[in-house]
């Protein structure tokens, strides 16, 4: 295994990035690249060059026109490439035409996504996942993924992982043996085994509707896993990299005395994350779907971090968000560039947290934030219940405030105020009375 892995680090593919752009949207082109190369280099490939190109239309043939895909075939040749990338979703026939012309491998940006998540997957849930979103990806261009892997075997690659490179990873290799008839009924096979899972996680899920639940979603590498290790010591695997993380994990967090809420992190979402990526993960991302509230990690560092933000929450709107409280959270300040990229984003979420959930600062604040979406509105309540009862009192001391407080006839009179939320968790210490002034 060790000597696999030092071949994969000595064979690494060098990649041409490709963006065409359509005339009249602004500076995307400079974001486009920024981000592919990010990408890319997640994949494990060597960036050795970058084409862009402003179009007024998508070429049916080649995309970016058969002129241009002449240019990136010299280019081949003058930077000894092994694959182009680009950050636009192609169809198959583009990619046929393309690879007729450049000679080597032409991937699209959804499928270099696809990649990237087949090397990070590491339970058997997450790569089913990935391998069902790979499948129904790859159904109608199997053509084409047929002729990177013929290559492929040529050269007497085998190797799981090894075997074509960037594109080809995960389910990839398995379909020299699968031919086109035996796809769908895999995909079949492959969403049957999830909904066994699924069904496991509901129930899981369910157990846990007693608790207060928060989940933690943002932009691919804006620090959701660090700020989970800092608040619940969970030692889950960090990296600065993308989709480092793919599972879900769920950890019980004390943000107040007394108080023991669930904390989860979730997958990280990208622009343009491929909808079968979406669709196949949906159950990992019913932890956000069935939270009672939402942490939305930003990484205030990033100049784009306006456009992560709306990447989000487009995400969060297409698997049923909608309605979940949301507190954003600008993380990573201690790593600013320019002070003027919080302000903006403070200006535009007033009422956001800004952290560094490397250095541990403001975590306090954010705990405060979250305690008070856990109580809720604070009610006034009048509560009588039996002096031997130390229960009730102990609680509305340690989750609320002590208005007025008398001792008559073996009973304690208290007027409070508490949260709102918290009124069940009063009810089930049974006190004598308890009437809700308002609400």
């Amino acid at each position: 295994m060790e000597k696999l892995r030092e071949t994969l680090r000595v064979k690494k593919e060098r990649a041409i990035l490709v963006a065409a752009i359509r005339r009249g949207r602004g500076r995307d082109d400079a974001d486009n690249l920024q981000e592919l190369t990010a990408l890319a280099q997640s994949a494990g490939a060597i960036v050795v060059d970058r084409f862009q190109q402003k179009v007024n239309r998508i070429n049916p043939a080649t995309y970016i026109g058969k002129g241009k895909a002449n240019q990136l075939a010299e280019r081949v040749t003058r930077f000894d490439a092994d694959v182009i990338i680009f950050d636009n979703d192609l169809s198959p026939a583009q990619i046929r035409e393309l690879e007729e012309i450049v000679k080597i491998k032409v991937l699209d940006r959804s499928e270099l996504i696809l990649d990237i998540f087949a090397t990070r997957a590491k339970t058997r849930q997450a790569r089913l996942q990935v391998s069902l979103a790979q499948l129904e990806y790859t159904y109608p261009r199997l053509a084409k993924m047929w002729s990177h892997l013929d290559t492929v075997a040529a050269a007497g690659g085998t190797a799981a992982g090894a075997v074509g490179g960037i594109g080809t990873r995960g389910t990839g290799e398995q379909q020299l043996e699968i031919d086109r008839r035996l796809v769908n009924k895999r995909i079949t096979e492959l969403k049957r085994e999830l909904e066994i899972i699924d069904k496991r996680r509901i129930r899981e899920i369910d157990a846990r509707k007693a608790m207060f639940k928060v989940c933690i979603v943002g932009y691919t590498n804006a620090g959701k896993s660090t700020l989970l290790n800092k608040l619940t010591n969970a030692d889950v695997f960090v990296e600065d990299r993308l989709f480092a993380t793919l599972d879900t994990r769920t950890k019980k967090w004390k943000p107040d005395r007394g108080v023991e809420i669930l904390l989860s992190d979730t997958v990280g979402f990208v622009k343009n994350l491929p909808h079968q990526l979406v669709a196949s993960f949906k159950a990992t991302l019913e932890e956000a779907v069935n939270a009672d509230l939402l942490l939305h990690i930003i990484d205030a560092s990033n100049e784009d971090a306006q456009k992560q933000i709306n990447s989000v929450n487009k995400v969060l709107a297409e698997i049923g968000c909608k309605g979940v409280p949301v507190i954003e959270v600008l993380n990573k300040v201690d790593a600013l560039k320019d002070i003027s990229n919080l302000e903006i984003l403070q200006t535009l979420y007033p009422d956001a947290v800004s952290i560094s959930a490397k250095t541990g600062m403001d975590l306090d604040s954010l705990a405060n934030v979250v305690m008070q979406k856990y109580k809720g509105n604070d009610v006034l309540l009048h509560v009588s219940s039996k002096q031997s009862n130390g229960k009730v009192q102990s609680f509305l001391r340690a989750h609320g405030t002590i208005i007025d407080e008398q001792y008559e006839d073996g009973f304690v009179n208290i007027e409070a105020r508490l949260g709102k939320n918290q009124l069940p968790e009063l009810k089930k210490l049974r006190p004598h009375k308890l009437k809700v002034m308002n609400t």
